[in-house]
């Protein structure tokens, strides 16, 4: 049954809302997907925050005019699926990197990363680095690992002070005045 043309618009409008309020979109392909794998998919990258959707070309074109997604989204050919999100991009690469890996009839064709473009290979490495929370921690204990060496150090001459004294009282050490 044929997609009215109202429907097309309907969807190109809602597709757009979407597209313009994102910088991070992966652009995919399949081939003789099942629905549990299609599901498997939508699962996992809700999980990682991101919505997935597939779409034809001409339509992700005309709604992606005007957005940071624009140049991946031109001149596309076979069968068109995007991941996009507003959140964190190495989440949802990792996501559809990992899919990727355990369901070899889902490809990538290209992505789109804060705005820049990038290439399959750069996914790949985008999906490696760790995730923005990682980061923050990492970062956030570097912050703290010097005040914590000083509050150490500033502790262990009181406790080794303490732990002399102790030592000179059980040795006798001490003249009783």
């Amino acid at each position: 049954m044929p997609v009215t043309r109202a429907k097309k618009t309907e969807q190109v409008e809602k597709l757009s809302q979407d597209l313009k309020n994102i910088s991070n979109v992966v652009v995919a392909t399949y081939t003789r997907l099942t629905v549990a794998q299609d599901y498997e998919l939508r699962k996992a990258l809700r999980g990682a925050g991101a919505k997935y959707q597939v779409v034809k070309n001409t339509l992700a074109e005309r709604a992606a005019k005007g957005t940071k997604v624009e140049a991946a989204l031109k001149d596309l050919g076979g069968v068109t699926s995007i991941a996009y999100t507003t959140g964190d991009p190495v989440a949802m690469a990792k996501a559809l990197t990992k899919y990727a890996k355990d369901t070899p009839e889902f490809t990538f064709k290209i992505g789109v990363v804060e705005g820049r473009v990038i290439s399959i290979k750069e996914i790949e490495a985008l999906a490696s680095m760790p995730s923005k929370e990682e980061i923050m921690s990492k970062l956030l204990f570097l912050i703290n690992a010097p005040a914590q060496r000083l509050v150490t150090a500033m502790n262990a001459v009181g406790r080794n002070l303490a732990v002399v004294v102790d030592q000179g009282v059980q040795q006798k050490k001490f003249k009783e005045a």
